[in-house]
């Protein structure tokens, strides 16, 4: 009951909005290039657990992932007669500036006691793989959505969440 509009622009412009334009503008550029011998172009998307796990104190957050999950499908068929196929990956929570802030923020709106808790509590109630990730984890997806071993995927969202979706 706390969002208001302009927090509502905010995260979707970074999250949703930003991804099509960037994908608007990558797959015009691949239309123009014409197509690649032997390969499709592909278009890579980051997207999160937020699309498939709803986490109802991050409700626009959520949103604008879902919509980044729906960008990725139906990229992936709207640019398939180009030679484009469109993927992406879904982190969990990985240990980047970016969850170092939130954690302190969880902190500073009262949502979390002290710092480092939010980490534990995500650890112990919802990884099956009791760690949370850090960049190097998600490098060997992101490899693999680039290279000739995924020419026959599209329109997928692998997650690499620590099993947290089936919680």
């Amino acid at each position: 009951m706390d969002i208001d509009e302009d927090n509502w622009d905010m995260i979707m412009n970074v999250n949703t909005k930003a991804m099509w334009l960037g994908m608007q503008e990558t797959a015009r550029q691949m239309i123009a290039q014409g197509p690649m011998e032997g390969h499709p172009y592909k278009l890579i998307n980051v997207g999160s657990i937020a699309s498939r796990k709803p986490l109802v104190d991050v409700t626009v957050y959520c949103t604008s992932k879902y919509g980044c999950l729906a960008l990725t499908h139906c990229g992936a068929i709207g640019l398939a007669e180009h030679g484009i196929t469109v993927n992406g990956y879904a982190p969990g929570v990985v240990v980047t500036p970016l969850w170092e802030q939130l954690d302190k923020d969880l902190v500073d709106i009262g949502f979390k006691e002290k710092e480092g808790q939010a980490y534990d509590d995500i650890v112990r109630d919802a990884l099956q793989i009791k760690r949370v990730s850090y960049p190097n984890d998600i490098v060997g997806t992101a490899s693999f959505l680039v290279s000739d071993d995924s020419d026959y995927m599209t329109g997928q969202m692998i997650h690499i969440d620590g099993g947290w979706c089936i919680q």
